[in-house]
């Protein structure tokens, strides 16, 4: 089953990035091509029934398979970046972090009014950088489509910020 496959190859890290943090490593599912490209397939079945008109990703690692989904889709594919990363006409949203603020942006002419959007990310933990994309996707006039991660840290709750935008949040694998 592709859970368990996902699971067996993430790699715990101990105390990274500080103290006391057992970080969630998706690197080694990059150097297995196959395992990649059977999660991409799953992602497709899961969407490709859900009238999804773009796919954005939260940088960066929200990226690696947003993009081949989008592909995979048929449909765009939005970068959302941290702020001053983007080289075209930009709009922003600010948003509050446990210690202190951030802002992301992405390109203007990246989504339409009406369009539906599924906002892509490697990890769901507590919900802010997923619930700050969907508000920027939303302040440009579109509609958040879903949410779609690789994993979820359900003892962070971070769904329960994602609730208000859509019901549709989906996570390949839970901890």
């Amino acid at each position: 089953m592709l859970k368990e496959k996902i699971k067996s190859i993430i790699r715990d890290v101990p105390n990274f990035p500080k103290e006391g943090i057992l970080f969630k490593d998706i690197t080694p599912i990059m150097m297995d091509p196959a395992l990649s490209k059977e999660m991409v397939e799953h992602l497709k079945e899961v969407y490709q029934d859900k009238n999804i008109d773009a796919v954005a990703g939260i940088e960066s690692r929200g990226f690696l398979f947003g993009y081949p989904l989008a592909m995979a889709l048929n449909v765009p594919f939005i970068l959302i970046r941290k702020k001053g990363k983007l080289p075209y006409h930009k709009v922003s949203y600010a948003y509050e972090l446990e210690y202190g603020s951030a802002e992301i942006e992405m390109h203007e002419d990246a989504v339409s009014k009406g369009q539906r959007v599924l906002i892509h990310d490697d990890l769901l933990a507590t919900g802010g950088s997923a619930a700050a994309a969907a508000s920027l996707i939303q302040k440009c006039g579109a509609n958040v489509a879903g949410f779609s991660f690789l994993v979820e840290l359900d003892f962070l709750e971070g769904r329960n910020k994602l609730n208000h935008f859509t019901e549709e949040v989906n996570s390949l694998v839970n901890y």
